[in-house]
């Protein structure tokens, strides 16, 4: 079963609290308590210290009397909780004053119970051996003489204390971390809000985009991640709209141009076959079906070569040639169409010869499709100018003719695929409306660029580049 993003953020933050709490009331807890075990001991040393500075000198009471000893002993006792014990040098308590009666040790040898237990300076969690009735922190302070010891005095704090004292600390902890755990949730609320919720809406749309409802409003509020995200969920919409148009065009255009040829075919052929068309004419009409596949072919040949362009790229066989001589041997192919339009070619070359670097069999295809779509579109007995120059290591063609040109708001769509403007479509029929694409293709797969300059009712210019190269050196004469 999957899980929702807003179901793991809830079960990440309850996974968090729950884990922190255990940890403080365990592990946190255990660090707390020899925490407060360390100042507690660190504590009864000094009290320690002091109380025998004080109190007792050299092992032996000072001046004051045994009762006023006690006495004010008893009084810090009371005061700081803690057992007080004055312990000779064989271990036998000669002055106690304890919290509880249970635990006054006065005149106990405690070296009976534990016979180590005064060679420590600090002992934790201890009943010396049961003596006690409940476990302490002991500090045993000798009093010493020069180098000899004279007495101890012994100080027994409960550990039921250091416990509730580190509990108590806790309990404060526990209760700020809860405090703390209400501003992470409403952290996380806000952090549910500027992503989960737009994630939501986000895919909500891109559900809508996917169904082809391209129309559909990504709203545009959210944080500036997010909204970026949305940005370009958006952009792709818009493209996924274009190409659903494109397609629905393309379709169309396809239709369009494989329809009329095979209408041509199936009616000629249907005549033929009938006896509407006499045999005597079926030479005539048989032409016109060849013509007619040689179309089909025309533009079976040009979509399979421009899918390959998208999907494979364009493979490059690079070699050195003149682009002069190319443009001759291309311009002569021609020559019949241009008698017959009485159209005059002029080619000039800046340069005798202008070495490239290209695929000459696609470079070919460029010269031979710009020259195919002037002729088409010159007005008869005009000029097609071929021109050839170079320019920071770069050699510029240039197509030029004077015909009827392209309106003004068609020139960025010619090199769209199928497109034909009326003027195109009601002028020549061969055409296929991919002619300029594959040229663009091929151009673009150089590195180069083509450009499309035109004036309607004065005629039009397409300029391309490619990289000039070396002339290639002639072979040494054996």
């Amino acid at each position: 079963m999957k899980i929702s993003l807003k179901s793991k953020f809830l079960f990440c933050y309850i996974a968090i609290i729950a884990a922190t709490l255990g940890i403080l009331n365990t592990y946190g807890l255990k660090m707390l308590n020899n925490r407060i075990i360390k100042d507690e001991q660190v504590t009864l040393y000094n009290q320690a210290e002091l109380l025998a500075n004080q109190y007792l000198t050299n092992g032996y009471f000072s001046s004051s009397s045994i009762p006023i000893i006690n006495k004010q002993f008893n009084l810090l006792t009371n005061m700081i909780g803690v057992n007080i014990m004055a312990v000779n040098i064989k271990g036998s308590v000669y002055l106690s004053s304890t919290v509880s009666e249970k635990n006054n040790l006065l005149g106990v040898n405690i070296t009976k119970y534990d016979s180590t237990f005064l060679d420590n300076q600090t002992v934790t969690d201890t009943t010396i051996n049961h003596l006690l009735d409940e476990k302490m922190i002991a500090v045993v302070y000798p009093v010493t003489s020069g180098i000899e010891t004279k007495a101890y005095l012994v100080l027994l704090s409960p550990m039921a204390n250091i416990h509730d004292k580190a509990s108590s600390y806790m309990d404060n902890i526990v209760k700020c971390y809860l405090i703390i755990s209400v501003g992470l949730l409403l952290i996380m609320f806000i952090l549910y809000v500027q992503t989960i919720m737009p994630i939501k809406k986000i895919t909500k749309a891109v559900k809508e985009y996917s169904y082809g409802h391209f129309d559909y409003h990504l709203e545009n509020n959210f944080g500036r991640d997010m909204n970026d995200l949305a940005g370009a969920i958006r952009y792709m919409s818009d493209k996924m709209s274009d190409m659903n148009d494109y397609q629905k065009k393309f379709i169309a255009n396809v239709s369009h141009d494989f329809r009329s040829p095979l209408t041509s075919i199936h009616g000629y052929t249907q005549a033929m076959l009938d006896g509407t068309i006499p045999p005597q004419m079926h030479e005539k009409y048989l032409d016109i079906i060849l013509f007619e596949t040689q179309r089909l072919t025309k533009l079976t040949s040009n979509l399979l070569a421009l899918s390959q362009f998208e999907n494979n790229g364009i493979p490059m066989d690079i070699s050195t040639f003149d682009i002069n001589d190319d443009i001759k041997r291309c311009s002569a192919a021609f020559e019949q169409r241009c008698t017959e339009k009485q159209i005059s070619l002029s080619l000039i070359f800046d340069a005798k010869n202008l070495y490239v670097s290209a695929d000459i069999s696609k470079i070919e295809q460029v010269i031979q499709n710009l020259l195919d779509n002037a002729i088409k579109f010159s007005n008869q007995s005009s000029t097609i100018e071929i021109h050839t120059s170079k320019n920071n290591h770069k050699v510029f063609v240039s197509v030029k003719d004077h015909g009827i040109g392209i309106p003004k708001d068609s020139i960025n769509k010619v090199w769209d695929r199928f497109y034909k403007s009326d003027l195109s479509r009601g002028k020549d029929k061969k055409g296929t409306g991919l002619g300029l694409s594959i040229t663009k293709e091929i151009i673009e797969s150089h590195g180069e660029n083509i450009n499309v300059i035109s004036t309607e009712g004065v005629g039009t210019e397409f300029i391309f580049t490619l990289s000039e190269a070396e002339p290639p050196s002639e072979p040494e004469q054996k």
